[in-house]
């Protein structure tokens, strides 16, 4: 009899009620033709494999992870809140022991969501891992996680949310930023001041094939989620790296993806972006799932794969074989050189910010305390083309004194003159002045 290896839950929530419009491949059929395939393979009825009903989170867990602007109400549906908390299902069946391992096929997604969101862009309004991370944290007491982000966007919201982070370790693969939104993602960026090593990116050329992500899977993510020793895994599931995939332009197949998620292990995966809805994401999704339990998915096969599919060319190979050999020296081998500016010291940023979606233009000043002692102390001084703006604090989990007296002092100064939102995460607390 049929049963998987690894005890591995399922937690699906199609969102009928959004869509970017009725015909966008960002709709509730995204995940209706996986649902069904998932049915008509039995694999629900597979021992081993169990299904979750998912369960809205609530604001708390949105305030944990983002400064919504005016707030949370004016940025998020239903739909929203209840992706994220599908994933909130998934930490606690993972942290219960209930199962070895989650997928959380949920819309709609979240990696494009930054730590301060204005509205929609990418598809996304809050990023559902990074409410699904701060509320580990905060009930489960987990301190050191990693992202491995393998949409073939890059994670640009995850990104911004943990660039101080140094106990969150970002990993992202997705197609070159000079071909593809959101124009970002390059082997430089390498995280903040405090947290230098803590972002890696792998800006993987179009044409990009299974060989070509196993390979830099290898060479890279694997060392460095070994060095780092995480607590958890979470892989930022997006499948638009396939080959039939409308909206990109890489050459990853399901049986890639399986042999992807075979090898990296996670303890959580979540549905990112994945737009070929027929062709692609229920094949896709049933070798993920099928990899993640322990079963067999050497059968897994999209129609037309043995006439369609073209194998990576070989000035790819070598391109990423190069790629990855550059990366490797810069975060295993040589290693990054530490910030030189003094303990105190106020680091100013600016930054802006589109909204593709939905149309808005947001500039950020940031403020950031270089530490050792901690991730820092922060200040985001946000205003948007629709008209809002904020100040928005951040004091970060274990806080020094040093960097807890800065933030009360950045509050201090912006009392009266406009909203003031404090996300203390070493008290666990949100508060708007």
């Amino acid at each position: 009899m049929l049963r998987a290896s690894r005890k591995t839950g399922l937690v699906f929530f199609p969102a009928y009620d959004w869509a970017v419009s009725p015909t966008h491949p960002e709709r509730e059929e995204r995940l209706l033709y996986t649902q069904d395939q998932v049915q008509e393979e039995g694999l629900l009825d597979v021992p081993g494999i169990v299904e979750y009903r998912v369960r809205p989170c609530g604001l708390d867990d949105v305030r944990r992870a983002h400064f919504c602007v005016p707030d949370e109400a004016a940025v998020t549906t239903e739909s929203h809140l209840i992706s994220a908390g599908g994933c909130l299902v998934a930490a606690d069946a993972v942290m219960n022991r209930e199962v070895e391992s989650v997928f959380a096929l949920v819309r709609p997604p979240g990696h494009h969501a930054m730590k301060v969101v204005h509205g929609n862009r990418g598809f996304c309004n809050i990023n559902i891992e990074a409410v699904m991370i701060e509320y580990l944290r905060d009930v489960y007491g987990i301190g050191r996680v990693a992202v491995v982000d393998t949409d073939c966007h890059h994670g640009d919201g995850t990104q911004d949310i943990y660039w101080h982070d140094p106990d969150t370790l970002f990993i992202s693969m997705h197609q070159d930023g000079r071909t593809l939104y959101p124009g970002s993602g390059f082997g430089g960026e390498t995280g903040g001041p405090n947290a230098a090593g803590a972002t890696v990116n792998i800006p993987l050329p179009p044409r990009t094939g299974e060989q070509g992500f196993l390979h830099a899977l290898e060479e890279l993510v694997m060392p460095l989620l070994e060095r780092f020793q995480p607590e958890l895994v979470i892989n930022s599931a997006g499948q638009d790296n396939h080959y039939t995939d409308p909206i990109t332009h890489m050459n990853f197949s399901a049986q890639g993806y399986a042999k992807l998620t075979e090898r990296l292990k996670p303890d959580i995966a979540v549905l990112e972006g994945g737009y070929s809805v027929e062709k692609a994401l229920p094949y896709v999704n049933m070798g993920i799932i099928m990899a993640m339990a322990g079963l067999d998915f050497s059968h897994v096969k999209e129609p037309g794969y043995d006439t369609e599919y073209k194998p990576q060319p070989e000035d790819i190979t070598n391109y990423i074989h190069r790629l990855v050999a550059e990366l490797k020296q810069m975060h295993l081998e040589k290693g990054l050189p530490q910030d030189p500016r003094k303990d105190g010291e106020i680091i100013s940023t600016q930054k802006s910010v589109f909204y593709d979606t939905d149309g808005i233009q947001e500039n950020r000043e940031e403020r950031l305390r270089r530490c050792r002692q901690c991730a820092g102390a922060l200040a985001i001084a946000s205003s948007s083309t629709r008209g809002h703006s904020a100040m928005c604090i951040h004091v970060p989990r274990n806080a020094c004194p040093a960097c807890q007296k800065q933030a009360e002092q950045w509050a201090d100064e912006a009392a009266g003159k406009q909203p003031v939102l404090i996300q203390d995460r070493t008290e666990k607390t949100y508060k708007v002045l």
